[in-house]
């Protein structure tokens, strides 16, 4: 094995990546299978799951996928989703907790049920997903090789932007303070546990914004590197924290963002006379 399939290979892992069927869950599904990985993909849509999951197959990759219906909306669906898991592996590498719902409207209007319904996914159910499939975590995980957590935040959850999206900005910054929170929590049980903090990148999510060429470039026009984000850029920080690379790397929010973290219109002195 060469130096950089050793620092990045995931051969013989198995991992688990909710709502993957598009955007970037497919993004990270995709990246994981191309390195060796078992994956299975779970969401509420169950025959797009599979079909994703074909269609990785057919990469013929070193890794493999397989495609079923998860639900982490509700106590319900969380708990079958943990037994589907654990019908199919005594021990899981790589939990991605990407499964994500967002409401968009005006404060003045913005309904009372949609902030429990985004909230019941984006955190609710991220957290007791997680804490469910501990135990299957916990087998895989070794000082030298800990198992990973990775949780999908947002720019909007670091940034104050709501653009109408106020339960889902919420719920993000949410995210990220119980990404830390279980990061020191599950430390001395070697599991890492990171965040995901993308900025604009194509999915069902941001069709509204980005599912054109020339909306994507619009949107990318406002981003401080001039574009949106690609699969590879998924990609990459999905195998840095995932592979050998990422072995010391624990409670990071990881901005993917082309720089809106830190972009602001702040001037203080600049073009003072």
């Amino acid at each position: 094995m060469s130096y950089l399939e050793d620092l990045f290979s995931l051969t013989g892992k198995t991992a688990l990546v909710t709502g993957a069927a598009s955007g970037i869950g497919r993004m990270a599904a995709t990246a994981l299978v191309r390195a060796g990985a078992h994956v299975m993909i779970a969401s509420r849509r169950e025959a797009e799951c599979k079909k994703v999951a074909d269609e990785l197959n057919a990469l013929e990759a070193p890794g493999s996928a397989e495609g079923f219906a998860g639900d982490v909306g509700n106590e319900e669906g969380v708990k079958a989703l943990a037994e589907a898991v654990s019908q199919r592996t005594g021990q899981l590498h790589i939990l991605i907790n990407n499964a994500g719902l967002s409401w968009g409207e005006k404060l003045e209007t913005f309904p009372y049920h949609a902030w429990a319904r985004v909230l019941n996914v984006n955190v609710t159910g991220l957290f007791h997903l997680t804490r469910t499939l501990l135990p299957l975590i916990e087998k895989a995980a070794s000082a030298d090789d800990p198992a990973r957590i990775i949780n999908l935040g947002s720019v909007m959850g670091t940034q104050p932007i709501a653009d109408g999206a106020y339960s889902y900005t919420a719920s993000k910054a949410a995210v990220h303070h119980l990404t830390r929170t279980l990061a020191i929590e599950l430390a001395d049980k070697r599991i890492t546990v990171n965040a995901f903090a993308p900025g604009p990148f194509q999915s069902r999510m941001t069709a509204f914004a980005t599912g054109t060429d020339e909306k994507a470039a619009k949107v990318g026009s406002r981003v401080p590197l001039g574009r949106i984000g690609n699969p590879d850029d998924i990609a990459g920080a999905t195998l840095y924290l995932c592979g050998k690379a990422g072995n010391y790397v624990t409670g990071a929010i990881l901005p993917l963002d082309g720089g809106q973290s830190v972009q602001h219109g702040m001037s203080l002195f600049k073009d003072v006379d």
